[in-house]
């Protein structure tokens, strides 16, 4: 029995493994600059790491890994005034390990500059815009209202309704133009959201995977 429930102690923390790795596949590592890393340009006019954000899509727990010589160089995060002016004298945070990983916690853009102001004045320099989170407002399944329907008109004041027709005749038709009991149109409601369900659906299922495994053990 004791074997029985190891076996199953086992399977259990084998799902939460893989349920712990899907869910931090989704975040990346994007190294600055790719192959060249963090220094400064051999061309002073080009926008060489704009250049290099501007072909990557940057979401919230991405991380940005800054490799640069630590005895020449530096990463500092700036204001957006800063950045455009090169000013090296009051950052939001400074980072001279030479290996710097910089997690995006927050969505919008993050403003860069080399340390050294003359390698900023040469273009060292780097905006990353990291996309909006939609899971928090999908994840309350709210949408947008669909609007009302407009009110039928009444007819004026001034037309009477036609005399119903003699005995055994029929009743004339409408004029044209004229529609009898319009029916309004219906409202289209908008597209709901994504509920941010997906995550729940995968565990329930490595949970009943597991579960099923340990039953038949």
């Amino acid at each position: 029995m004791a074997s029985r429930n190891q076996q199953v102690a086992r399977v259990l923390s084998l799902v939460s493994v893989w349920l712990l790795l899907h869910q931090s596949s989704h975040a990346f590592e994007f190294k600055v600059g790719g192959s060249q890393g963090w220094a400064s340009p051999s061309d002073p006019n080009a926008s060489v790491y704009n250049h290099w954000a501007q072909n990557s899509r940057f979401q919230i727990g991405d991380s940005l890994l800054f490799v640069y010589p630590s005895d020449h160089d530096s990463v500092l995060r700036v204001s957006k005034e800063d950045y455009e002016s090169c000013n090296t004298e009051k950052p939001f945070d400074k980072f001279t390990d030479g290996h710097t990983v910089y997690k995006l916690n927050e969505s919008g853009p993050h403003y860069f500059i080399s340390g050294v102001a003359e390698n900023c004045h040469k273009n060292e320099k780097l905006i990353v815009v990291v996309m909006a989170d939609r899971s928090k407002h999908d994840s309350n399944g709210t949408h947008s209202p669909s609007p009302s329907p407009s009110p039928t008109p009444s007819p004026p004041e001034d037309m009477t309704p036609p005399s119903p027709a003699p005995a055994g005749e029929e009743s004339p038709p409408p004029p044209p133009g004229e529609e009898t009991n319009p029916t309004p149109a219906p409202s289209e409601d908008s597209p709901p959201h994504k509920n941010g369900a997906g995550s729940g659906v995968v565990g329930s299922i490595a949970l009943f995977f597991a579960s099923s495994l340990a039953l038949a053990l």
